[in-house]
């Protein structure tokens, strides 16, 4: 009997170590999607919910009286195809519907502001106070202030917004 519990625990343990490994190699080649704002912005942490709020209009004003000026990259970018996924829930065609409509009907002043490059975010979100965008963790600098959600940073695990680490050029 002793011999049958010592085979199925080292069966176990090989497992476990087996499946530890891949979940290293997975996550190496991951990163972060980092949201940004400005480096005078109080804010350091947002729930998901919060970040929902603010991403989609709902919430327009952080809480030091500045109004929040949404930067979203390029269409097409796996930037933008991941906060699409994992922030609005929706495809392209849906968030250009969702916020011509928000416009349209008043509920937003404008939508948001459509960047091309990580440097064109930094350099926007760095100069506009009350601006929130988003870039890869890699991209980010000291010109911008990075925001935890729900507490955890880009390199966390549990981190909500993933993408595929880039290709190497």
């Amino acid at each position: 009997m002793r011999i049958v519990w010592t085979a199925i625990l080292l069966v176990a343990l090989s497992v476990a170590s087996c499946a530890q490994s891949a979940a290293g190699r997975r996550s190496a080649g991951w990163e972060g999607i980092a949201i940004v704002v400005d480096r005078n912005n109080p804010v350091s942490n947002v729930s998901l919910a919060e970040l929902r709020e603010m991403f989609f209009g709902d919430r327009q004003w952080w809480g030091h009286n500045r109004p929040i000026a949404l930067v979203t990259m390029a269409r097409g970018s796996a930037e933008r195809e991941t906060v699409l996924r994992a922030i609005y829930k929706m495809d392209e065609k849906a968030f250009e519907k969702y916020f011509f409509f928000e416009v349209y009907r008043g509920e937003m002043p404008n939508g948001p502001t459509r960047l091309t490059t990580a440097s064109e975010v930094k350099k926007f979100v760095s100069r506009k106070q009350g601006a929130l965008g988003y870039m890869r963790a890699s991209d980010v600098d000291s010109s911008v202030k990075v925001l935890r959600i729900e507490g955890l940073s880009p390199d966390d695990d549990g981190y909500p917004l993933r993408l595929r680490v880039r290709n190497a050029k």
